[in-house]
């Protein structure tokens, strides 16, 4: 039996307009904007549809921005009949996979960003913290160079079979990159530093994550309608005892993405739409699995491609 799964995207995919067709052309846009305004206490959309994407890319703002287009989507292939069996989100995109899945209110789902978002802009003005994209060397190869590095610095997500990104303190991370660069056996390697404002992910996210769980003790969370897979597993959860504690370790553990789409495929997952800006996951998918189709859904114009 064939399955689709919905992919939310993550920190590091917004820009200026996003969405904007949607919010033009569909009341539950509008819909998401409004709720996302109510929790935020603000107005999403004078930051999301501004020219000048200063303010937009700063975390605080970024995160539930990304949050609002993908549920934009979301809303948008709901309309469309689109039907799906489990949702899986990277990074702050799990929280879009909990709101798409039934488990939060789309007000609470904003609400519960914004803790995060400004949590971890917090810890991140007060680090030095920094990431890089490792292309083409296997995630052992990075493993191996990160734990012979001197200084703090780990893998923190695991995109692709040939895509790892690590963080940590700047010259360690600085030094396994180069390390990585000297040994790995693949053919080409590259190692880009990302713009980021810390190393997310990473215990350098510590305090993001302590005050996350401080701020979040009245919050309730529903069994989600579809399955759940998530980062810090790598796998389908089943126990939704304490989301608190989990997201709060989330901030600080690996994005366990190729570990998820492993175990989607396992389960007959052969259809992957992704919802929300660009199409980083899209792509993720087209080079970690094969036999699936994987669209992504930004704007009305892929939204027609999306559903066939």
């Amino acid at each position: 039996m064939s399955k689709t799964a919905l992919l939310f995207s993550g920190q590091g995919s917004q820009y200026a307009g996003m969405a904007k067709d949607f919010y033009d052309n569909y009341e539950s846009a509008k819909a998401v904007f409004a709720a996302a305004d109510k929790a935020l206490g603000y107005s999403l959309e004078d930051i999301v549809f501004a020219e000048d994407p200063t303010e937009l890319n700063k975390t605080v703002h970024s995160q539930p921005a990304i949050m609002a287009c993908s549920l934009c989507a979301f809303e948008a292939l709901k309309e469309k009949g689109v039907t799906f069996e489990g949702v899986a989100g990277h990074s702050l995109g799990e929280y879009a996979a909990m709101a798409a899945s039934g488990m939060l209110s789309y007000e609470d789902a904003f609400r519960l960003i914004k803790i995060r978002a400004e949590a971890m802009q917090k810890a991140a003005e007060s680090s030095s913290g920094v990431m890089y994209a490792i292309i083409g060397p296997t995630p052992a190869e990075v493993e191996a160079a990160c734990e012979k590095t001197e200084g703090y610095v780990v893998p923190v997500n695991y995109n692709s079979p040939v895509q790892t990104v690590i963080a940590g303190e700047e010259a360690a991370a600085a030094a396994a990159a180069e390390l990585i660069r000297q040994t790995s056996t693949a053919k080409r390697v590259k190692a880009v530093k990302l713009n980021v404002a810390s190393a997310f992910h990473s215990e350098i996210m510590r305090a993001a994550a302590d005050e996350f769980l401080e701020k979040t003790s009245d919050f309730t969370f529903a069994e989600p309608e579809v399955s759940f897979f998530s980062n810090v597993l790598g796998e389908e959860l089943k126990d939704f005892s304490d989301m608190r504690a989990l997201l709060a370790r989330h901030i600080v553990s690996p994005v366990k993405f190729t570990d998820e789409l492993a175990q989607m495929q396992s389960q007959g997952y052969d259809r992957f739409i992704e919802c929300g800006p660009g199409k980083v996951l899209t792509g993720l998918v087209k080079k970690t699995l094969d036999d699936v189709t994987a669209v992504n859904c930004e704007n009305i114009e892929t939204l027609e491609k999306a559903i066939g």
